[in-house]
């Protein structure tokens, strides 16, 4: 979910700042922005609003799965 980052930084916020703001750890967001796990259904409301986007811009840089 690299969109996690390039959003993060264009706000201009750390990990540290972003995982403070959702109550979590600084590892997990790291997690997040290298595609070692993904945030939580319930989380990405508050993620799009904190770093002011959509929920769908988060996803921008997620390949289309195939049908099938």
């Amino acid at each position: 979910m690299n969109s996690i980052k390039c959003k993060r930084e264009s706000a201009g916020w750390t990990q540290a700042r972003l995982a403070r703001e959702l109550g979590i750890s600084r590892a997990t967001v790291a997690m997040w922005e290298t595609g070692k796990s993904r945030p939580r259904y319930d989380m990405l409301p508050k993620i799009a609003r904190l770093l002011g986007c959509t929920i769908d811009e988060l996803y921008a840089d997620e390949p289309e799965k195939e049908a099938g």
